[in-house]
């Protein structure tokens, strides 16, 4: 025969003796942790009173009805969230880790001049009317997305690949952040667009390698053209310095000739009215000044007496002179 369990029995009987405040405890306990709630500092606190909006609580503790009659959403209104378009963040704990799916069906877009480009961008928003968000737009997150990416479509279809891909990507973000700011408003979901970043843009796969071709053909035609200016700059300055210099060095010369032919017309004209008055006097004094400038050209001279009947002896100077030089 079995002993009896007396501290079982012990134990049952503090358990029917205390039953009615175990279950006090348990209730109360129950009741604490359904109507207390915390609400983070970044967050802001929408009550619902069966269903129905009732009120919203700031950061802090914060006390609901229990059981299901209220019910508490807690919304990040501080805090700025993001959503990615064509690419998805896999981990950002050492290095940025992207995951390794395809989503060209947000991402492949058809531009103005018919071509494709595949275009990633990323939605950097605030929520600043929770009571909007949650009840303004069914599921306001995904509203969003659809926006974002109907958004895009739209800025991308009104221009060419070009501009896309390379001098309007800027444009590109500021007219979307525009016009998103602008769907917001117009279906009040509460939230503001802080900022659109053009992640990546690229042409699809299969036509990448000739649109890389065709840039480089693009950036060594700017390259040469960049060379054909810098040469151009180098040598025309200088041919036009040149150019210059040759038609004033012309005019100072053409000036010297004038003002020396005007001399010289002014002198012959002196002299003609000199010789007009005294003609004798005048053509003597030009006969000796013409013979001062040539005599001393002369190498040897002889000078004879223009009464001089015999010349003879005169003739064979020169030859006596070779003479003795040869000597």
């Amino acid at each position: 025969m079995a002993e009896p369990n007396y501290r079982m029995q012990y134990y049952m009987f503090l358990l029917s003796k205390h039953f009615r405040k175990i279950l006090l405890g348990l209730f109360l306990l129950i009741l604490l942790i359904t109507s207390v709630k915390t609400v983070g500092p970044e967050e802001e606190g929408v009550v619902m009173y069966v269903g129905h909006y009732d009120r919203t609580v700031q950061p802090g503790l914060n006390f609901i009805l229990p059981f299901g009659i209220e019910e508490m959403r807690k919304i990040p209104v501080q805090r700025q969230l993001k959503q990615e378009f064509g690419f998805r963040t896999a981990s950002t704990e050492r290095t940025t880790q992207y995951s390794k799916a395809d989503f060209n069906d947000e991402s492949l877009m058809l531009t103005g001049d018919l071509n494709l480009a595949n275009v990633e961008w990323v939605v950097q928003y605030r929520i600043v009317n929770s009571y909007n968000y949650l009840f303004k737009v069914r599921d306001a997150e995904k509203a969003l997305r659809d926006m974002s990416e109907s958004a895009m479509r739209k800025i991308v279809g009104d221009r060419t690949v070009n501009e896309v891909l390379t001098v309007g990507r800027q444009e590109v973000a500021t007219s979307m952040e525009v016009l998103l700011q602008r769907m917001c408003d117009e279906y009040e979901n509460g939230i503001r667009i802080d900022q659109v970043v053009l992640q990546d843009v690229n042409p699809p796969e299969p036509v990448k390698p000739s649109f890389n071709a065709v840039n480089q053909a693009q950036q060594e035609r700017e390259t040469l053209i960049n060379q054909a200016e810098s040469e151009y700059n180098r040598i025309i300055p200088r041919a036009r310095g040149e150019a210059d210099e040759t038609i004033q060095l012309a005019e100072a010369y053409a000036l010297t000739r004038v003002n020396v032919a005007t001399g010289e017309a002014a002198r012959f004209n002196s002299l003609f009215e000199e010789y007009v008055k005294a003609p004798e006097v005048t053509k003597k004094r030009l006969y000796l000044e013409t013979m001062e400038r040539l005599l001393p050209k002369v190498g040897e001279k002889v000078i004879v007496d223009e009464r001089g009947n015999n010349v003879l002896p005169l003739l064979n100077l020169g030859q006596n002179k070779t003479q003795t030089q040869t000597k």
